[in-house]
């Protein structure tokens, strides 16, 4: 029988794995498998999402860095270049 086990990865999350003892039929393989994919495709998403929040934030911090430099080359007296 295959049995769920919580474990600790890398990075101190926890995540479920497998005990990986041999399918006994074609049922238990099949089931192992699709809780395998289910399991790489949570990991994928939940990647993907870390990264898009990432690209997000830095976009941000772009734009507020360029205002303040705009803002400085104002008070300066520089003309800036309009884009």
């Amino acid at each position: 029988m295959i049995d769920d086990k919580v474990e600790m990865n890398n990075d101190g999350e926890s995540y479920s794995s497998l005990n990986t003892s041999d399918p006994k039929n074609v049922q238990e393989l099949t089931q192992y498998v699709q809780s395998l994919l289910q399991t790489i495709q949570d990991k994928f998403q939940n990647m993907s999402d870390q990264i898009l929040t990432r690209i997000d934030e830095m976009g941000n911090r772009i734009d507020d860095l360029e205002k303040n430099i705009g803002d400085l080359m104002t008070q300066a007296g520089v003309e800036g270049t309009d884009k």
